[in-house]
């Protein structure tokens, strides 16, 4: 693994030429300095006008990669502006090609330059720690500090992280309490046992009951099962069990065994184990036009024990094939064993980089192809986890400025993210109906849609109808303390409007809500003691949002009228039988779905239904209308 003291040594060793350039339009001299790079392995520094770091990059040939940058006619507009911006050229000869990756890597996290792919995600996920400390503390955290600390990760899962923890729990008897347990601070009895101690999750080494030898054993298998050596693991779980037999401690050993048995459930659910075993490092990539995303995959004996995908921003349209290596250098640093425990690494394509000589695969058949598309199953699932986020973020930046022009539309106080649009509906005033549908943030709110019965108005009369409805519906929201909305629309003209006003008075709400009424025929909208209506563009954000609403609440008020009217019919057709109540129409209707099946039904059915003399009178009433 390439260190920090190894980047230093080659910085400070390696050829480390520079090339300023002070007139930006000159690319030709820059060209031919370019040209003077030496034909090996390094990694070369872009500088800006500012002597700012604005592009580091890795070569097996500096000299070639450098002058094309010079020589090509680039496709991508940000390439361009990038040749156009550099000024300074700095480069660094190393022995190979990895050490090359490894030092961009290291100096793109050092400088942050602003055309380098951006990792998206590297402070997200969590790690599990184990401190460096006397009797060692086991925890989640999201910060790395260099204290000597180990820390596995990151995991993509928090509740993995937890699960994890919680079958240390169950396994070993760590502490949990924040204590510096100094021999010192031991011995003088500064300490006292907690409940963890009583309820037998922890031994006591704070007041001398535990070794610290006992302690780092258990802390050695954490160890094994963070690295996936759950076999050791078991070995040292089967020894202390059978230490507990042979002094004839059997609670104890019928303890060890219970331990066993929920190490290997663990195992059995939470990894996936490859037919043929063995210790893969597998990595998988997809990209789109802006970002990459690149999956990792820890494998230890044919057993999945780490999952690990990041995002990165594109900045120069790299290809797959220059992402990749990077990332895999990235990913693998972040590891704190870094390189050194790798056996093999699965790729899904042939690569320049040998990443210090580890072998590489890129399978075709088999196993570790399964492996792959694994990997590349879980690249396709983030990347459709983040995209749902973008478009989510998206989606409220749009809803805002929407809600922005309506208010600015309608000369409202505040923004309308409630709103609330009513209309009426009967023929030739019966079965009067109205409805009110919500919409909150532009879209409807369909489980706070409501529907009422006109219950004081007789005959078609829909300005009484709305004054009704307008009423009841903020009394009732008065009362409940709900909250009232910010814009009310009502399907009609001066009318409807003016009974909507009324209502709002007698609440002493007027005033405080925008009320707003939309006329059919040319979609004027009629404001409160204002005569001239306004005329909205056809294609104004603001009076589609109007037009939806009236519209859902005109479809929304028609089918509850239309429910209505099928019911009151069926029960006046059934109520027009002689001799036939409504104790026989409920016992019909608990048997049959419709008065159609009850006039095509049979009569031995009938009978069975509602008895011989009912059914008789049924029977001949729709055989006579037939």
């Amino acid at each position: 693994m390439l260190t920090d003291k190894k980047v230093n040594l080659i910085q400070n060793c390696s050829t480390w030429n520079i090339i300023k350039m002070s007139d930006k339009d000159n690319l030709q001299k820059l060209k031919n300095e370019a040209g003077k790079l030496p034909a090996k392995p390094g990694v070369y520094l872009f500088y800006n006008s500012t002597d700012t770091v604005i592009y580091v990059g890795k070569a097996k040939k500096l000299k070639n990669r450098v002058v094309s940058y010079f020589n090509e006619k680039h496709e991508s507009t940000k390439t361009k502006i990038l040749v156009r911006h550099i000024v300074k050229i700095e480069h660094i000869v190393v022995e190979n090609e990895t050490d090359a990756l490894l030092l961009e890597n290291n100096l793109i996290k050092k400088y942050q330059p602003r055309y380098n792919i951006l990792l998206k995600d590297d402070k997200t996920y969590p790690w599990i720690c184990i401190k460096n400390e006397s009797f060692p503390r086991v925890f989640q955290t999201r910060n790395l500090i260099k204290d000597g600390s180990k820390y596995y990760g990151p995991y993509t899962s928090v509740r993995l992280v937890r699960v994890l923890l919680k079958l240390f729990k169950s396994l070993f008897q760590i502490r949990t309490c924040n204590y510096k347990l100094t021999q010192e601070n031991i011995i003088s009895g500064k300490f006292k046992v907690c409940l963890e101690y009583h309820i037998q999750n922890c031994k006591a080494p704070c007041i001398g009951k535990q070794s610290e030898e006992d302690y780092n054993e258990q802390i050695k298998q954490i160890h094994n099962i963070l690295k996936g050596n759950f076999s050791s693991v078991k070995t040292y779980l089967k020894q202390k069990m059978l230490q507990y037999s042979e002094n004839l401690e059997f609670e104890n050993a019928q303890k060890i065994k219970e331990k066993l048995k929920i190490l290997e459930d663990y195992q059995g659910k939470s990894t996936i184990i490859a037919a043929s075993s063995g210790n893969y490092d597998v990595f998988s990539i997809l990209s789109d036009d802006d970002f990459a995303y690149v999956n990792y995959l820890k494998v230890v004996d044919g057993a999945l024990i780490n999952v690990h995908t990041v995002e990165f921003k594109k900045k120069l349209n790299e290809t797959d094939e220059e992402i990749l290596p990077s990332a895999i250098t990235e990913i693998i640093n972040s590891q704190q064993s870094g390189f050194d425990e790798i056996k093999e690494i699965i790729l899904p394509f042939e690569t320049d980089y040998n990443f210090f000589n580890i072998k590489t695969t890129v399978p075709k058949i088999g196993d570790k192809l399964k492996l792959l598309q694994l990997s590349q199953r879980n690249a396709k699932y983030f990347r459709l986890d983040k995209i749902k986020q973008r478009t989510l973020v998206d989606s409220g930046r749009h809803k805002k400025r929407i809600l922005n022009t309506m208010k600015k539309d309608l000369k409202m106080k505040e923004l309308p993210v409630h709103i609330e649009c009513f209309d009426n509906s009967n023929i030739q005033g019966t079965n009067p109906v109205a409805s009110c549908v919500v919409f909150k943030n532009a879209k409807p709110a369909k489980k706070e849609y409501r529907k009422f019965n006109i219950k004081t108005v007789e005959g078609p009369d829909d300005f009484a109808s709305m004054e009704e409805v307008i009423y009841r519906r903020y009394k009732r929201l008065k009362q409940e303390n709900k909250p009232l909305p910010q814009l009310i629309i009502v399907d009609g003209g001066k009318g409807q409007l003016s009974s909507a006003v009324k209502s709002l008075k007698k609440l002493n709400l007027y005033g405080k809500i925008t009320v707003i009424g939309i006329a059919k025929r040319l979609e004027e909208i009629y404001f409160p003691d204002d005569s001239i209506p306004l005329y909205l563009d056809k294609n104004s954000e603001t009076l589609k949002i109007i037009q939806q609403a009236r519209n859902e609440a005109h479809r929304f008020g028609i089918t509850f009228h239309r429910n209505k009217r099928s019911k009151e019919f069926i029960k006046s057709e059934l109520e027009n039988i002689s001799g036939i109540g409504k104790k026989t129409i409920q016992q019909l209707f608990a048997v049959f779905k419709s008065v159609k099946e009850i006039s095509k039904s049979d009569f031995n059915k009938l009978e069975n239904t509602v008895g011989k003399s009912k059914a008789e009178i049924i029977y001949n009433y729709f055989q006579k209308n037939s």
